[in-house]
């Protein structure tokens, strides 16, 4: 079976590749090209055009950009029917006296349509129905033939692994957070039991900002590409039925992963609201303002970013004598970089250098690329706002999926990346489990630390004691 190729070589800077094969757009009605670039076209030529027929297999672009994007119009399942329907009927492989060399010619290349599906987006085979039609076409195209029985086998193993490796990641996920919300109880019911600190686990920048990229890099790489579609998607107007989302986890990878950047930042805002010396305050900034230069070299541009937000909040900005005592020269270069004027022109310079530094890596650590999250969800976010799905005459518009598409294929080539740096066990479980104070908890250990400047803060300090220790 021929290999499914690396993300880079998927997406050009030009337009839509019309067809790396020869080509049988013409022979469909209800497609529309401009200048050799598809644009739009009914929802049934799209999914015609996605099956391969004897002369014809569709461009790998076209491939990920319909499975992206097809499940604003239909269930994956309901897709995958079709695409069944279309292979088995219109070629004629469910006739027991069909050529067998048509049925040599067919399979190759409906396999590498199922492996292409399977490969870049499992998490659709959670559903029960699909791994039944899954099943039921590669048992046909099997039958007759030990080599396409292998090329079968060898791509269910792969899903059933990478199914298996995301219900192992989720109860992890669930595991972290509970321990976390435990030791934060423990916290406040017994504060010197479990208080540590940053610095007593680790104080070399260097080995924690490899130890976020272990973090951001395991996290990223469990996010499906389809998830930037279903956390915006709406219901199609000319759908009658329900949601095609209603009935399964929409975004929870992406959205773990956005829980990760809060952690992380109330996480900064904890370890220096905490000391109660101001020395000792001023010491863990200039330690973090140090981490998050570190995961600017690396290019963890998230831990980075939720680190400076961290270190941005009223608890900690307030605290101008623990500021005064901090060399802030090396902060002033951070959040210049991270500066959000000009639709944060540095960082998206900064991230361009990254990215094309990974495209030449001579190394895995120069490979990383790990974007602020939240600016690449706004993009695609916007991206969908800006643009219809369909048409005014009703047509599918495949425009806007091309460009969705070449923003969420970037992401797929930065997740890929396997993170270089040795695993410190003891610095992960605390970076993902030390307890973090809520807001008003910040402000509270923050007015114990630098006082109330004026009746405002007074009286909110006062509200806040009588709030928080009532609940100890």
């Amino acid at each position: 079976m021929p290999q499914t190729p690396p993300f880079p070589t998927v997406f050009g800077t030009s337009g839509y590749n019309r067809n790396l094969y020869q080509t049988a757009e013409e022979s469909y009605s209800g497609l529309y090209y401009h200048e050799n670039n598809l644009v739009s076209g009914s929802l049934e030529a799209l999914i015609q055009h996605l099956v391969p027929n004897m002369d014809y297999y569709p461009d790998r672009t076209y491939i990920f950009t319909f499975l992206l994007s097809s499940r604003v119009f239909i269930h994956p399942h309901e897709l995958m029917s079709k695409v069944c329907y279309l292979c088995v009927e219109h070629q004629r492989l469910s006739d027991p006296q069909a050529d067998k060399m048509r049925i040599r010619k067919m399979a190759p290349k409906i396999l590498q349509l199922l492996s292409e599906w399977t490969e870049t987006f499992p998490y659709d085979f959670r559903d029960e129905r699909m791994m039944r039609s899954l099943k039921e076409l590669t048992q046909r195209l099997a039958s007759g033939d030990e080599l396409y029985r292998k090329a079968v086998q060898q791509m269910s193993q792969t899903l059933i692994r990478k199914l298996t490796a995301l219900s192992q990641y989720e109860e992890a996920l669930a595991k972290i957070n509970a321990t976390a919300t435990d030791r934060l109880t423990v916290l406040k019911t017994k504060p010197q039991s479990i208080q540590r600190d940053i610095l007593t686990i680790c104080n070399d920048p260097f080995t924690l900002s490899q130890q976020l990229t272990h973090i951001e890099l395991e996290r990223l790489s469990y996010i499906g590409p389809e998830e930037f579609i279903q956390a915006f998607a709406q219901k199609d107007p000319l759908d009658n039925d329900k949601s095609c989302f209603s009935d399964h986890k929409k975004a929870s990878n992406l959205e773990a992963y956005v829980a990760w950047f809060n952690r992380l930042s109330y996480l900064v805002a904890t370890e220096i609201c905490m000391p109660v010396k101001k020395k000792q305050r001023a010491r863990v900034i200039e330690f973090f303002i140090d981490v998050a230069r570190e995961c600017f070299n690396i290019g963890n541009f998230n831990s980075l970013m939720a680190i400076i937000s961290g270190m941005n909040m009223s608890p900690v900005s307030r605290l101008k004598k623990t500021w005064a005592k901090v060399k802030t020269a090396k902060f002033d270069i951070l959040e210049h970089q991270m500066d959000p004027s000009s639709n944060f022109y540095n960082y998206r310079t900064a991230l361009r250098g990254a990215t094309q530094r990974s495209i030449t890596a001579h190394s895995s650590r120069e490979k990383i690329v790990i974007p602020f999250f939240s600016l690449l969800i706004k993009d695609i976010y916007f991206l969908n706002e800006g643009c219809a799905n369909r048409l005014p005459n009703g047509q599918v518009n495949f425009e806007k999926f091309w460009e969705m598409a070449k923003q969420v294929s970037e992401f797929m080539t930065w997740k890929k990346v396997e993170c270089p740096f040795e695993r410190d066990r003891k610095i992960l479980h605390y970076l993902l489990t030390a307890p973090v104070f809520s807001e008003d908890a910040l402000y509270l250990a923050s007015y114990e630390s630098e006082g109330p400047e004026n009746n405002m803060e007074k009286d909110r300090w006062k509200s806040l004691r009588s709030t928080l220790l009532s609940r100890v």
